[in-house]
């Protein structure tokens, strides 16, 4: 009950005025709390055996093998939940209007992220082109950060921009996914940049493509250091030592 514990206290010292109830279950809870400890224990949290640079779970210690194939451009990637269950259900509501169902991510998040990326000199959100963020009513990723900027106590460095328009990542293969982003974002502030250690920040890791992308940008730009942290990953479920 530690771990939770932590989630709770991180709750009461950053959070904001909430109507005391479990975002999942409707149960009372403290003040600021988003989850209750019974949901926070049923999340599929991404712990256990996870790929050295990707972050994702594995089916047994060791590098994944899509990293082996194609390794990330970011030094190390990690992320507090997994894509699925409730945690997924969580970032779809997220992204489809509830926009302040970021606090409730944070919250659940900000462990693992003071856990694995304790100092770094600013984290970059992924960024969504103007017209994306329009037709949503808000930058998920901004909110993300906004918090985590908060729990790290670290700025927020907005120097990237998304120049075109994508195809939706979902039903894509890891190559299909790799085009689609490529040459897609642009560094605004190298300045900013240059020889800096740097955390991306995104919703969710499925391949790894988009963040490698901004990994790629960010270090063409002159970044000493990139890493990568994510709310969600999707688990490598590959037979061990098997394409």
């Amino acid at each position: 009950m530690k771990f939770f514990g932590k989630i709770a206290e991180w709750g009461r010292k950053y959070g904001d005025s909430h109507n005391y109830t479990c975002d999942l279950c409707g149960r009372e809870v403290y003040a600021n709390e988003r989850v209750c400890a019974q949901c926070a224990q049923k999340l599929p949290w991404n712990g256990g055996a996870v790929c050295p640079f990707c972050g994702r779970k594995v089916k047994e210690e060791g590098t994944c093998a899509e990293c082996k194939r194609s390794p990330l451009t970011v030094e190390r990637a990690r992320s507090a939940l997994l894509y699925e269950g409730e945690a997924s259900r969580l970032l779809l509501r997220f992204k489809r209007g509830e926009r302040w169902m970021y606090r409730t991510l944070a919250q659940l998040s900000v462990p693992a992220l003071k856990r694995e990326f304790p100092s770094v000199d600013a984290i970059v959100p992924v960024p969504m082109t103007k017209g994306a963020r329009i037709r949503r009513g808000y930058d998920q990723v901004r909110l993300l950060c906004g918090a985590f900027s908060r729990a790290l106590s670290v700025p927020v460095l907005r120097a990237v921009e998304k120049r075109r328009r994508t195809k939706p990542q979902k039903n894509l293969s890891r190559e299909e996914r790799q085009s689609n982003v490529r040459g897609c974002f642009r560094v605004t502030d190298r300045k900013g940049v240059k020889g800096k250690t740097l955390l991306v920040i995104d919703d969710a890791l499925t391949t790894g493509a988009t963040v490698s992308e901004m990994g790629r940008v960010l270090k063409g730009a002159g970044a000493a250091h990139v890493y990568a942290f994510t709310v969600t990953s999707v688990e490598d479920k590959t037979p061990f030592g098997k394409p």
